[in-house]
């Protein structure tokens, strides 16, 4: 974020963002801030008390309910008791109350970001590294939970006792009340610069901090690259220079804090010192009584311990609204990919053709680019008839790719448009779009779980259904042979399967949705030639009455498709069976001639 964004996000506004959050805690929050009230004019009394004792056992002046009473110190002694009593049961109450509303913001908050950023077009991702993503989804939320509990109502709690002090103050004796508080001004002003200062450096370090678990996340990766080209020392002096440059950040953030508590240190003692100077001459000269005297060198402690709390919270405060902005970025980050907010009466499961068949694909006239202006896809006009099997074959560049994540809806076309049976693929929920079809990529993608979680993805399957779905892809004689078949645990991205091993869970995976539409992305590029043929008989049954999508670099496996189109830098240079592809002897001949020979 640059400084200019900065400068217009006032700490107001950035607060404001937070509100909506609190009020879901509402009761809690007004019981806390009540609480603040006893707890303050608790703590102004407790000097009144102590000065009266003093002036008692010195036969000065005191209250008037002392006078002539030979217990009067053993009532002071228990009203001080009772306010002791009073602070320490209602800070206990009052503080859990505010740990706990800290605790809910942070977590509706992380609920929220979650949300959002799962539901960001992929463009988002591409360009954003995953470290930062889990920065703001954790030390950053974290932050954010300081801002209620530590912060504003800390906040509110020194300056509720600043006032009451300050009007304990001035109604003992008006002189030296004034000049404790003409202090505070100068102060205030020093407090609010420094905690600038901290805001600048905290937003850059924490910068700095995403960078550090940017690298980090990316290293542990890939560390099979790292240990096999070894990288190891490269590498490691790269996470050195970052994590000292965030060293150095994090070092301008305790040189300002530092910086507001020896200012205030200072001051009190200055202060102190000059209502010795100050009340010990009215003293002397009978203006006031030594108790009376005691009691504010009492209050200039107490009046700068709510100062010193807050500028301690300011700077908690400033770190939350840092994290506010930074986690702004992502929630201002627009969704793209949205449903129609008017769902039409028409849906994919009541279409079909007048053939009474479901799953034609159109691309009519569609340009797209990843960046501005530079197309990987120009102007492709097609139609695939349902159950028609195509395969999408070309060089490294030529945009397969990009078509399976067009249909799929990941990105949206910058030109035309895609329909899948006369419906554009624009009007339709994400959700029904992606039902519709079944995907599987070169590289399977298993979550921690067992094998039956990986297959069903949270919906609700009977593990009937889930065990239909391995026999029919010829899965279920590898599963059966895991420690504990279909409720084998897995470990985070399946490491304790073989490459071939996630591929196969991954036809699992597509035919117990029954699609009408399968996408084939160099599926059994990962398999050894005995599984493929295994998987190719389950995989000619699973395309009979589909309409398939085949991305395939081999192209021997790809000739008894319906049809085949030849790409070239995102354009359709041809279209037909391999048989009349060869006869053409243009870009496909060549590909193909090129693998026969082995070059």
């Amino acid at each position: 974020m640059n400084n200019s964004r900065r400068d217009r996000e006032t700490d107001w506004r950035l607060f404001l963002r937070l509100v909506p959050y609190a009020r879901r805690s509402g009761k809690l929050l007004a019981i806390s801030i009540v609480l603040l009230i006893p707890l303050s004019v608790s703590g102004a009394i407790q000097p009144l008390i102590i000065g009266q004792a003093i002036s008692l056992i010195r036969g000065e002046q005191v209250w008037d309910f002392l006078r002539d009473r030979s217990d009067g110190l053993n009532i002071l002694t228990l009203l001080l008791l009772v306010t002791v009593i009073i602070r320490l049961g209602f800070s206990a109450v009052q503080g859990y109350m505010v740990q706990k509303v800290g605790q809910k913001i942070t977590a509706d908050i992380r609920d929220d970001l979650f949300n959002h950023v799962t539901a960001l077009a992929i463009r988002f991702f591409d360009r954003t590294p995953v470290g930062r993503l889990i920065t703001r989804l954790t030390s950053d939320v974290e932050a954010l939970g300081d801002v209620f509990t530590t912060g504003a109502i800390g906040i509110v709690s020194d300056l509720f006792s600043i006032v009451v002090i300050a009007i304990a103050m001035l109604l003992l004796q008006w002189q030296l009340a004034l000049m404790l508080v003409v202090m505070l001004i100068p102060v205030t002003g020093l407090i609010i610069y420094f905690q600038n200062q901290y805001r600048q450096a905290n937003y850059k370090a924490r910068e700095e901090l995403s960078t550090l678990n940017s690298t980090l996340q990316e290293n542990i990766v890939g560390i099979n690259v790292v240990q096999l080209f070894r990288r190891e020392r490269f590498n490691a002096e790269m996470f050195r220079v970052t994590n000292q440059d965030y060293i150095k950040e994090v070092d301008k953030t305790i040189f300002h804090d530092s910086a507001v508590s020896a200012t205030l240190e200072w001051v009190a003692l200055v202060a102190i010192g000059a209502v010795l100077g100050f009340g010990g001459w009215l003293v002397m000269g009978k203006t006031i009584s030594f108790g009376i005297l005691s009691a504010f060198i009492l209050y200039a402690q107490r009046l700068f311990d709510p100062l010193r709390q807050f500028a301690e919270k300011f700077t908690a405060i400033q770190a939350g609204f840092t994290a506010v902005e930074r986690i702004s970025d992502i929630f201002n980050e627009p969704i793209e990919i949205k449903d129609p907010e008017i769902v039409k009466t028409r849906n994919l499961a009541s279409v079909t053709n007048q053939n009474g068949k479901r799953g034609e694909i159109c691309f009519e006239n569609v340009w797209f680019a990843y960046k501005n202006d530079e197309y990987v896809i120009k102007d492709l006009d097609f139609t695939i008839a349902p159950g028609e099997k195509v395969a999408l074959v070309g060089p490294t560049g030529a945009g397969k790719s990009s078509i399976i994540r067009l249909l799929c809806r990941l990105y949206e076309p910058t030109k035309g448009r895609i329909t899948i049976d006369g419906i554009d693929i624009r009007e339709l929920p994400q959700a029904e779009l992606r039902r519709y079809m079944g995907v599987i990529l070169q590289e399977g993608f298993l979550f921690a779980g067992d094998v039956k979680s990986n297959i069903t993805l949270g919906e609700t399957y009977s593990f009937d259904e889930v065990k239909h779905a391995a026999e029919v892809t010829n899965v279920d004689r590898f599963i059966e042979q895991l420690p504990e078949g279909y409720n084998t645990e897995l470990r985070e991205r399946g490491t304790n399967l073989s490459g071939g091993q996630k591929q196969l869970l991954a036809f699992a995976r597509a035919a117990i949705r029954q699609p009408e539409i399968l996408v084939l992305d160099e599926a059994t590029a990962s398999l050894d030639v005995g599984t493929e043929a295994l998987i190719q008989e389950a995989l000619d049954r699973l395309l009979e009455g589909r309409t398939a999508i085949i991305i395939a670099h081999r192209l021997s496996t790809i000739r008894s498709v319906d049809r085949i189109f030849v790409l070239k830098q995102g354009r359709l240079v041809e279209s037909g069976s391999h048989e009349e592809l060869l006869q053409q002897n243009g870009l496909y001949a060549s590909l193909y001639n090129l693998q026969m020979l082995g070059v």
